[in-house]
């Protein structure tokens, strides 16, 4: 749906920011919506970071945080379709905002503006007054030289929120690449957590918040096969082009599509390489591929009829991780091997969230991620004596560690 779509869907029931939301919040969103707005009304100068999982609704909590806010406020995504989606939800609790984003088309400033980082960083001048920053996938922003940085510094009256699933960044130690809490990088834009829900709450409370996640891992890829990149941290092209290519990873891959294709209604498969990924949507039925060169207004048909049913399967290298909203989305085939924990708990949040009619989702995974970082459910922020946060799963750390193969 475009912006133009969202705004004339809701128009009957926008009124003025001043009036309350009419969404019942779930209990964790009425404690981090409180935590967000006592930040915002508080005499705190420092970054806060509120973290909640895939599909534990940011964009209403985000909603309803910007509700009693008065003053200059923009939210900041990174792509088109986070906007889409925040500001979709905003304006659907009968609330005004703007955008100003090339990719969503529309360039207007107004008390409440949803933007694009990357069409605002040289429109400085049209936010002077800017009293609240909120960063939607705020683990994205780099700490040193990147566009927020240069963006917030701009403003340095204004109080930064970020709201974030995989609250942790890649950053260069003594000791060699290590992922870090992003409260814990030096030099670092965040310097506290404000909330956190754990996802077992999501995952166990009753009636559930998230869908009931069944895993089948396969032992297909050995990965000390793998050879680990210069900086470390995930596994080169190169191997995995050689390797796969020994055990045939493509026939592999489609055995096992058409298989859950005879069971499930729908299915998005992940690839690492376009190569792969081409040979495996030719053998599949009625799939399609998508990757970053897609054209736009090709992948909005494809993604449009994959929600429709028209399309069940779809083909992805390096797409689809995040910004895809999907609940009806029953199955995932993780069909790479990854040392990134962001990128296995983006793959798995896409079958995360809940539908009607949807009992349970299958994380199918062919490269030995789940055997590797452990069921989303169990993993878990904790901190240290001294009050340091890190992630971890069954008592592994997970993050604030080097890395491992």
């Amino acid at each position: 749906m475009s912006i133009a779509e969202i705004v004339k869907e809701n128009a009957p029931n926008l009124f003025t920011v001043a009036e309350k939301p009419k969404y019942t919040l779930r209990p964790y969103q009425k404690e981090a919506v409180e935590a967000g707005i006592r930040y915002f009304q508080g005499n705190s100068k420092k970054n806060v970071v509120l973290i909640l999982t895939t599909g534990a609704g940011k964009s209403v909590v985000i909603a309803n945080m910007l509700a009693p806010l008065t003053g200059k406020t923009v939210i900041l995504q990174p792509s088109k379709e986070i906007l889409e989606q925040n500001f979709a939800k905003y304006i659907s609790q009968g609330f005004k905002a703007s955008i100003y984003s090339a990719s969503a088309g529309q360039k207007k400033v107004d008390t409440i503006t949803f933007c694009t980082i990357g069409s605002i960083i040289n429109k400085k001048h049209l936010f002077e007054g800017l009293e609240h920053i909120i960063i939607d996938e705020c683990h994205l922003v780099n700490p040193k030289g990147g566009m927020y940085e240069e963006f917030i510094s701009a403003f340095p009256k204004a109080k930064v929120l970020g709201l974030t699933a995989t609250p942790y960044r890649l950053h260069s130690t003594m000791e060699g690449a290590q992922l870090k809490f992003i409260t814990r990088t030096k030099p670092r834009i965040f310097d506290e957590v404000l909330y956190y829900v754990q996802n077992s709450e999501l995952f166990y409370n009753d009636p559930p918040y998230l869908a009931k996640l069944e895993y089948f891992s396969f032992n297909v890829v050995d990965r000390s096969m793998l050879q680990v990149n210069s900086s470390g941290t995930d596994f080169t092209e190169q191997s995995l082009k050689r390797y796969y290519k020994i055990i045939d990873m493509p026939s592999i891959i489609v055995k096992y599509a058409n298989r859950l294709l005879a069971k499930k209604p729908n299915l998005l498969v992940f690839c690492s390489l376009i190569e792969e990924a081409e040979n495996v949507t030719r053998r599949i039925p009625g799939a399609v591929i998508l990757t970053g060169s897609t054209r736009k207004d090709e992948r909005e048909r494809i993604l449009s009829q994959f929600k429709s049913g028209k399309i069940r399967c779809v083909v992805n290298v390096g797409v689809l991780t995040t910004g895809f909203d999907y609940p009806e989305l029953e199955c995932v085939l993780i069909a790479r091997s990854t040392m990134s924990l962001a990128l296995y708990y983006q793959i798995v949040g896409r079958v995360m969230r809940i539908a009607p009619n949807k009992e349970k989702a299958w994380v199918v995974d062919l490269g030995g991620n789940v055997n590797f970082f452990g069921k989303i459910e169990t993993m878990k922020i904790e901190q240290t004596p001294t009050g340091l946060y890190y992630i971890s799963n069954n008592g592994r750390q997970l993050t604030n560690v080097p890395f491992q193969k």
